[in-house]
């Protein structure tokens, strides 16, 4: 394991090209380095109790981190296998004083994260699953929040046919790993490479990429002597996160022509752009992102990524401004314990 250690971090990149590569590294550590550091941890702890607290013949130590042991190798087969299969489909109800009246009702779809690198081999059938939950809802507007791919966009053309039928018409931004920050090589091969990316999601997904853009979707006015049909605002920016992620959002370009009684709804990949600059720079009611996956796993209400980032899984409201941070649907790891892959659902509504 210490030779496999240094042979993955010799490296150029962050990740080798073929993930099976990753993917039996981090499954030698479940199965073997795990267990065996909690075996010890509970042994050593064990014998400290043994010796200066509770005189015993026996180190029960030995026996706590047996069971230990054995349920981390049982939740990591869980998580590599069936966890990482399950998909959850949420409903969120936000309500809001200056909705206008006809999209009250309105339904976002909110996909994020999908990492189609990782759905190579047999998890394939997992990511058709996943556009067959996209397929069985009913909503007015998709939407991608970042993480399309994992490093290289020669992802995302071998699972075009997959993807392409149920998520046509999407509206999307990037992510950090949509910028092929992960491979080391040259910033114009890097460059080159988002732009192809761009073309990918453009003309063979048919979708519309808002880097630092926006656009106004109408409805006809429910007023009948409403002279202008109701709009609401969709602003996408490029990620905005904090180092090592790329912070390439530019929010006035993005919000140049928004009014400012303007419906907004912000797509932006990193949820910890929303205290730093979505409340304090912009009026936008309702910002999605992911980015985060929901850490991939939550026991006993914890989730890793709380350490971190504090919006990191779920819905948050700041003075009728809200924040919905998605698990999304994949991730550079196959796994998922406790936080299944997720499509949320989220329905505008008026407050009467």
């Amino acid at each position: 394991m210490i030779v496999y250690t240094c042979a993955l971090a010799s490296i150029r990149s962050f990740a080798p090209s073929d993930l099976t590569w990753l993917n039996l590294y981090l499954l030698l550590v479940g199965l073997f380095v795990g267990p065996k550091a909690i075996f010890t941890l509970c042994s050593s702890l064990g014998w400290v109790i043994r010796k200066t607290i509770i005189p015993t013949h026996r180190n029960y130590g030995h026996y706590i981190g047996l069971v230990a042991g054995v349920l981390a190798v049982a939740a990591y087969i869980y998580g590599l296998t069936i966890g990482i299969g399950r998909i959850r489909v949420r409903h969120i109800d936000v309500y809001f004083a200056d909705l206008p009246k006809s999209f009250d009702g309105y339904r976002i779809l909110q996909v994020s994260d999908l990492h189609l690198g990782t759905f190579d081999g047999w998890r394939k059938k997992i990511l058709e699953a996943e556009m067959d939950s996209i397929r069985s809802q009913r909503y007015d507007l998709l939407c991608f929040t970042g993480d399309l791919q994992n490093m290289r966009p020669r992802e995302v053309l071998a699972m075009r046919s997959v993807i392409a039928p149920a998520m046509r018409g999407t509206v999307s931004v990037l992510g950090n790993h949509d910028y092929a920050e992960y491979i080391k090589d040259s910033l114009a091969r890097k460059e080159a490479m988002m732009r192809q990316l761009l073309t990918y999601e453009c003309d063979s997904l048919e979708w519309t990429v808002l880097n630092n853009e926006h656009l106004t979707i109408y409805r006809k006015s429910r007023d009948a002597n409403a002279v202008r049909p109701d709009s609401i605002v969709i602003v996408g920016t490029e990620n905005d996160g904090l180092p090592p992620f790329p912070q390439r959002a530019d929010w006035r370009k993005a919000f140049r022509g928004v009014g400012d009684k303007a419906f907004v709804v912000v797509l932006q990949h990193d949820p910890s752009a929303w205290e730093r600059a979505v409340l304090p720079r912009t009026h936008a009611q309702l910002t999605l992102s992911g980015h985060t996956h929901g850490g991939q796993m939550q026991i006993l209400g914890f989730r890793p990524t709380e350490l971190s980032q504090h919006e990191d899984f779920g819905l948050y409201n700041h003075g009728g401004r809200y924040l919905y941070v998605t698990a999304g649907l994949g991730g550079l790891v196959p796994f998922r314990l406790n936080m299944p892959n997720e499509i949320a659902v989220i329905t505008l509504h008026r407050k009467s």
